[in-house]
């Protein structure tokens, strides 16, 4: 599923974005997925929880994709 998330501030951190979509559940499921290398940034794995993300950038994660806008 592709959703389409608009910030409105400089960026948005990997694991807030994570949780604000409603893939994952708590802050703590965040940290371990990301740290698994279960998270694609702009196609690369990302083990990075506090990566800042910026418009156009890309994640992915369960067979979901949310863009930044």
């Amino acid at each position: 599923m592709e959703y389409r998330s608009k910030i409105t501030t400089e960026y948005i951190k990997l694991d807030s974005l994570l949780k604000y979509e409603g893939l994952v559940e708590t802050g703590g499921d965040a940290k371990l997925r990301i740290q698994a290398g279960e998270v694609k940034v702009n196609g690369d794995q990302c083990t990075m929880r506090g990566k800042k993300l910026r418009p156009g950038d890309v994640v992915e994660i369960d067979g979901n994709t949310v863009i930044i806008e």
